[in-house]
């Protein structure tokens, strides 16, 4: 397995456990958490590979991550009653979720000698589509369009440091290991210790 294929299953687990927890907030049957735990899982992966036009897309070619992604669905079905604060174990394994999916993203297009700008969108787009996906399926207020959050911000970051050290002759796991750390340390910095960004205030205009 490749250090590319392990981090496409990593996301998708931890991102399909975040779909279940939104899926047990929402109250639904197991059909629906293993509906918003796939969406979740293969949402960003699958923008990513049609965009950079990669035949087949990562689940067609290999149903296992979609298999993966329901046994996790199944998981929180009949463990999330379990949890004192369902929406801050959703948090912490979305931020876990991200970092990984941000470094799949920035490594397939990194693998694929394309440009840095197009490197930086598709870590950008892998990390985030999913989440933004089953939030608004399951009526939620998306993560990456709350005030200040440090959540699109936390994968731009990342992406930009990977591309950076590629830049450098850093090449494989450590150019990955880099955009993870980089991307998590700034996410879960916002969720432990506040770090928020400005927000747009609107004046009333000048007389």
């Amino acid at each position: 397995m490749t250090a590319l294929v392990f981090l496409d299953f990593a996301s998708v687990f931890v991102f399909a456990l975040t779909g279940a927890l939104v899926a047990s907030r929402a109250q639904l049957d197991p059909v629906g958490f293993a509906f918003v735990a796939c969406l979740t899982a293969v949402g960003g992966g699958t923008l990513r590979d049609v965009l950079l036009g990669r035949d087949p897309v990562f689940w067609v070619g290999q149903p296992a991550y979609i298999l993966v992604a329901v046994a996790a669905a199944l998981l929180v079905f009949f463990t999330a009653h379990l949890f004192e604060s369902r929406y801050r174990v959703l948090l912490w394994l979305d931020s876990i979720a991200l970092s990984v999916a941000v470094a799949a993203g920035t490594g397939v297009a990194l693998d694929l000698d394309h440009s840095p700008v197009v490197v930086v969108l598709m870590g950008i787009m892998t990390g985030t589509m999913g989440g933004l996906m089953r939030d608004v399926v399951c009526n939620e207020v998306p993560l990456v369009l709350k005030q200040g959050e440090i959540y699109v911000t936390a994968a731009f970051a990342g992406a930009v440091s990977a591309v950076s050290a590629s830049a450098i002759g850093l090449e494989g796991l450590g150019t990955l290991a880099i955009c993870a750390a980089v991307t998590w340390f700034l996410r879960a910095g916002s969720l432990r210790f506040g770090w928020r960004l400005p927000i747009y205030k609107a004046r009333p205009p000048k007389q």
